[in-house]
């Protein structure tokens, strides 16, 4: 018996050989593809419950975003033209998502899911850098949303074990003098003993993360800077003990991870490195340090708008791809980025490398496209069930809709997702085998997006008023 059939679309297979079925279709039996190919061979002795109807849009696998956070997004508009990094972080994200509730969080989190999910996103990777180990409230409100809202979600359990050493206090407080109206929260409340956050992660794990679901718990270091190397050895224990992944942001921002070693070959040395890390960022590295993330198997999360608006440095895609590293494409904070749509950001990031490289066949269309399907699956370990629409695969789906003038013509489906597709057009997302949105609408949540937005809106200025942040 099949429960769903996505019948008559251009469909985007992103196979081994990236096949594109023109009027193909896509079957699906509970959470799993059972069939892709031509329509008519598809549909034939097949009785589906429910048939959605292509009508020529483009069919692709549910786009993964591989790096994010999600309580900052309550953030937007907050960024100044003249914040780097370490402005934006400590006088703007870190006051506002300390300040913020359970409540908030959780706001936070159907708001995520309602822009992500009409982005054609299905599974994504959130970094929680600002997790308090000692009050779970936050963390188990917005895994209550994201189970509801269908998603597949990835939670990074943040991992902070050490203080900031004498220079750095230093430099944070001169960051810090620019805005002495902001309710600075202090580092410390951020920091725990090594057995206190490890303990705290381990437990998350245990009581949340789900091998055979759509919730997954990762233990995700913040950066070097705040984690000891025990701390970075045990993520990589826990990663092991659990058969998940690990997370870290890397070479982001000289301040913070200056080194004798650099900060790759650092991760190296202490048995971080490897099939089961991925490193977000990584925009401050050498042609050396891209050899031993190759080597290693380590995957990269490339954050290309966000570290474009930071101006933190540019990330050598084009060489990591040369060498064979596994490369996806995150959105990383929509309080910098302002969106969660990899779509949108693939088209900025495509276009880009171009430029910077004076190569127009850096990064070409079918390449790009891996980075929020295929190869974002690989990265964030899920190479074997994501990120393709292939017999076997779990049922993440997403048809965009081709019919509008900025997309007309439309001769190839892949150009157009890449060089033309904003991310509005995308019209009905599957995950897990669950219609989650049709024509728009999205089914599976209880509220209302007008009601979402409406509460967010008001969440969000509450919080501004009570930190000070602007």
């Amino acid at each position: 018996m099949t429960d769903l059939l996505v019948a008559n679309g251009r469909v985007v297979t992103q196979d081994a050989e990236r096949r594109v079925i023109e009027d193909g279709a896509v079957a699906v039996t509970d959470n799993r593809i059972t069939a892709v190919g031509p329509t008519d061979e598809v549909e034939a002795d097949r009785d589906a419950d429910r048939v959605i109807d292509a009508d020529g849009g483009a069919v692709i696998p549910g786009l993964i975003n591989p790096h994010t956070h999600v309580s900052d997004i309550l953030l937007r508009g907050s960024f100044s033209e003249d914040r780097d990094l370490l402005d934006w972080l400590y006088n703007v994200k870190r006051p506002g998502v300390y300040g913020m509730d359970a409540d908030e969080h959780a706001t936070a989190a159907a708001l995520y899911c309602v822009e992500a999910l009409r982005a054609g996103v299905t599974t994504f990777v959130e970094n929680d850098t600002e997790l308090q180990p000692d009050d779970r409230g936050p963390v188990e409100a917005k895994l209550g949303v994201y189970d509801r809202s269908g998603i597949r979600a990835v939670y990074g359990a943040g991992i902070t074990d050490r203080e900031p050493d004498a220079a750095f206090r230093e430099l944070l407080a001169d960051v810090q003098a620019r805005d002495p109206g902001v309710d600075h929260p202090p580092f410390s409340a951020f920091v725990r003993g090594t057995d206190a956050v490890v303990d705290a992660v381990e437990a998350l794990i245990e009581d949340a993360h789900d091998p055979d679901g759509r919730q997954s718990v990762w233990p995700a270091p913040v950066v070097l800077e705040s984690t000891t190397t025990r701390g970075l050895r045990e993520a990589a224990r826990l990663a092991e003990k659990f058969d998940v992944m690990t997370t870290v942001h890397v070479a982001e921002a000289e301040a913070q991870e200056r080194r004798s070693l650099s900060s790759v070959e650092y991760l190296r040395n202490v048995g971080y490195l490897g099939e089961r890390a991925l490193l977000g960022h990584c925009v401050q590295v050498s042609e050396r340090d891209v050899r031993v993330l190759a080597n290693t198997g380590t995957s990269v999360a490339h954050n290309y708008l966000a570290n474009m608006r930071l101006a933190t440095g540019y990330a050598p895609v084009a060489a990591m791809l040369d060498a064979g590293v596994t490369v996806g494409l995150g959105t990383d904070n929509a309080s910098i980025n302002d969106t969660v749509n990899p779509l949108s950001d693939l088209r900025a990031a495509a276009a880009g490398h171009r430029g910077y490289h004076r190569d127009p066949g850096v990064v070409p269309a079918r390449r790009a496209l891996d980075m929020v399907t295929r190869e974002a699956a690989a990265a964030i370990g899920r190479g074997d069930d994501l990120g393709a629409l292939e017999a076997g695969r779990l049922a993440d789906i997403a048809v965009v809709d081709l019919d509008y003038p900025h997309l007309t013509p439309c001769r190839d489906p892949v150009s157009a997702l890449v060089h033309g597709v904003q991310g509005f057009e995308v019209d009905t997302v599957v995950c897990d085998g669950e219609v989650v949105m049709a024509d728009r609408d999205i089914e599976s949540f209880d509220e209302s997006v007008e009601s979402v937005t409406a509460r967010a809106t008001e969440t969000a200025r509450e919080v501004v008023e009570r930190t000070g942040y602007d």
